[in-house]
C-alpha cells in the first residue's frame, strides 16, 4: 500500500510539474516584466534595492540547558531606528527541540514575472524534528505569526524523508525543500515539494530510488536545465556532535550531485574526494546565464569551483584552500578551518566564507573565476585565540594567533558562522551558531552565554573587511535565557535565497 501511494504521488508530481512548466513564463518574458511579482528583475537591479531594516533569525534552545521552544526573532537593523540592534519580536514555535536551522521563501525573484505571487510566507524547516513551519511575514513584517505547520509524520509517510534543510521557491509556484536523511536517521538526499498556496506536501521531486546518498543544500539554474545538491552527513552521525571516526565509516559525504531540472533525473555524481569532504553550501553565480559556481567543503577547508564543460556535462576543481594548522591542546593534532558558510555578492565579484574553527571570515575577488584572490580577512573569535587552551605549533600561512574579539566590552563567544550580505554589498551580517550539537562540543561557552550577531563593513572597491564595533545583538540577554541564533533573512530577499531565471 505504501509503495502504491508513493508511486501515485510521484506520478502526480511529475504531471503537475510538467503542466506548471508549460504555463510558467519563459526567461525572456520574465526579463521583460517590470515590477510584476516578488523580488527583482535581475541581480544588478536587486543591488539598487532599499537598505535592509529588519532581519529574521531562527533562535534555538535545543542542546542548551533551557527547555523552551525555538523561536523566530525579528531584529531591527535600521541605524535611524530607536530600537536599532534590538530584538523587536519573538515568535515561539509550539513544540520543543525542533532545531530550527535554515529558512526560505514561498516566492522570490524566480517568480518576478508572476503578478499573482507575493513574498509573504517564510518557510522554517526543523532540522531534527522534521517539522515544517510556515510563517506569515506579510501581514505585519515586524511581528510575524504562525500560518501553518506540517507535521513530521507527513514528511515521513508521503516522502520517505526526514531532516529538511534548504528551502527554495520555484517559478511554477511550488516550494522545494532538500532533506538530509530518512526517518531512521540514515543519509538520504531527497527533496520535498510543497504546494505554494496550501503548503501541503505534494510529494517527492526526485524519482524513486534516485535520492543521493547524503543531502544538505541545493541551487537550481533553469537556463542550463540543472540543479546541484550537496552532502553533509547521516543525521544519526552528526546528531550528537562530530566524531572523526564517522568520517572513516563513510557517514559523511564527499560528493555533489548534478540533476536534470526538467526531468528530475540525477545525471552525475561528482566525487570531490578527501579534499572535498563535507560539501555544504553551494552557490551558482547570480547571473542566470552563468555556467559555474562554488561549493564550500568544510572538513579540509577547501572551496571547489563547479562548471559546465564543452561536452555539456559538469566538472569541479579546487580553487581555494585554507590549510589546517598543527596545534596542541585540541581534540586532534591538526585543526581544519571548517568552512561552514559561503555566499557570493550580487554582482558576482566577491566570494565570502567563514572558517568556524579558525575564527575568521575571508573575502575573495572572483573576477578571475578559476583564480580567486584574497582581498579581505577579519578574525572574530574562534578556537585559535591567543589566550585560549590551543597553541599553534605550525601554520602554513604564518599568521599569528588572533586576540579574542570584544565588542562594546563583551567577549564574543563562539566563532563567525552564518553570513548574509546587504543587497548593495556594503554590510556583511554574521552569527556564531552552527548547529546546537556541534556548538555544544566545540564552543560550550556559547551554549552558556548565547550567540551573537555582528556586522562587518565591506570595501567593495578594492576589497577589505572591517568590524563595525557599534553593532552587536547579544542573544545571551534574551528574556528566556541565552539562545543560539542561526541563519539570517531579509523580508525583501537576499543573495542566498533569490534565484533569477
Amino acid at each position: 500500500m505504501e509503495k502504491r501511494l508513493r508511486a501515485v504521488l510521484h506520478h502526480l508530481t511529475e504531471q503537475e510539474a510538467a503542466e506548471d512548466l508549460q504555463q510558467a513564463p519563459t526567461a525572456g518574458q520574465t526579463a521583460g516584466c517590470s515590477g510584476c511579482g516578488p523580488g527583482y528583475k535581475s541581480p544588478l537591479d536587486a543591488m539598487k534595492g532599499p537598505r535592509e531594516e529588519i532581519v529574521y533569525l531562527p533562535c534555538i534552545y535545543r542542546n542548551t540547558d533551557i527547555l523552551k521552544p525555538d523561536y523566530l526573532a525579528t531584529v531591527d537593523v535600521d541605524p535611524t531606528s530607536p530600537t536599532y540592534c534590538q530584538v523587536i519580536h519573538r515568535l515561539p514555535m509550539p513544540n520543543l527541540r525542533d532545531e530550527l536551522h535554515h529558512s526560505g521563501w514561498n516566492a522570490c525573484s524566480s517568480c518576478f514575472g508572476d503578478a499573482t505571487k507575493k513574498r509573504n510566507r517564510l518557510i522554517l524547516p526543523s532540522l531534527i524534528s522534521s517539522r515544517i513551519y510556515v510563517v506569515d511575514v506579510g501581514t505585519n513584517p515586524r511581528a510575524p505569526r504562525l500560518h501553518k505547520m506540517v507535521e513530521p509524520v507527513d514528511v515521513f509517510w508521503k516522502c520517505g524523508l526526514a531532516n529538511p534543510h534548504t528551502t527554495h521557491c520555484l517559478a511554477n509556484g511550488q516550494i522545494m525543500i532538500s532533506c538530509m536523511g530518512d526517518p531512521d536517521g540514515n543519509g538520504k538526499g531527497g527533496f520535498i515539494l510543497l504546494d505554494g498556496e496550501t503548503f501541503e506536501i505534494v510529494g517527492n521531486w526526485e524519482h524513486p530510488g534516485e535520492a543521493a546518498a547524503f543531502g544538505y543544500d541545493f541551487w537550481y539554474q533553469p537556463q542550463h536545465n540543472v540543479m546541484i545538491s550537496t552532502a553533509w552527513g547521516a543525521p544519526k552521525a552528526l546528531n550528537g556532535g562530530f566524531n572523526p571516526d564517522h568520517v572513516k565509516d563513510g557517514l559523511y559525504g564527499t560528493c555533489i550531485s548534478i540533476w536534470d531540472w526538467t526531468t528530475h533525473r540525477k545525471l552525475q555524481t561528482l566525487d570531490l574526494g578527501e579534499e572535498g569532504a563535507i560539501p555544504l553550501e553551494v552557490r551558482f553565480l547570480h547571473e542566470p546565464s552563468a555556467t559555474e559556481g562554488y561549493v564550500g567543503c568544510a572538513l579540509q577547508g577547501n572551496v571547489f569551483r563547479f562548471f559546465k564543460t564543452p561536452r555539456g556535462d559538469w566538472a569541479a576543481e579546487k580553487v581555494i584552500s585554507v590549510p589546517s594548522k598543527k596545534v596542541a591542546g585540541w581534540m586532534l593534532p591538526e585543526m581544519p578551518s571548517l568552512i561552514t558558510d559561503i555566499l557570493i555578492s550580487l554582482d558576482d565579484r566577491y566570494l565570502y566564507f567563514s572558517n568556524w574553527l579558525h575564527g575568521d571570515i575571508r573575502q575573495y575577488d572572483i573576477t578571475d573565476r578559476r583564480n580567486p584572490r584574497l582581498v579581505g580577512q577579519v578574525f572574530l573569535g574562534g578556537s585559535l585565540v591567543n589566550d585560549g587552551p590551543v597553541r599553534v605549533i605550525s601554520d602554513p600561512e604564518n599568521q599569528p594567533q588572533p586576540p579574542p574579539c570584544f565588542i562594546q566590552g563583551k567577549r564574543i563567544p563562539g566563532s563567525p558562522q552564518m553570513l548574509q550580505l546587504s543587497l548593495d554589498g556594503l554590510r556583511l551580517y554574521v552569527t556564531t551558531s552552527l548547529y546546537s550539537g556541534w556548538d555544544k562540543q566545540f564552543y560550550p561557552d556559547m551554549i552558556r552565554e548565547g550567540s551573537v550577531m555582528m556586522q562587518i563593513d565591506v570595501n567593495t572597491v578594492t576589497g577589505g573587511l572591517t568590524l563595525n564595533e557599534n553593532f552587536l545583538v547579544d542573544f545571551g540577554k534574551e528574556p528566556g535565557g541565552p539562545v543560539l541564533a542561526h541563519e539570517l533573512r531579509y523580508p525583501g530577499g537576499d543573495c542566498t535565497s533569490d534565484i533569477w531565471l
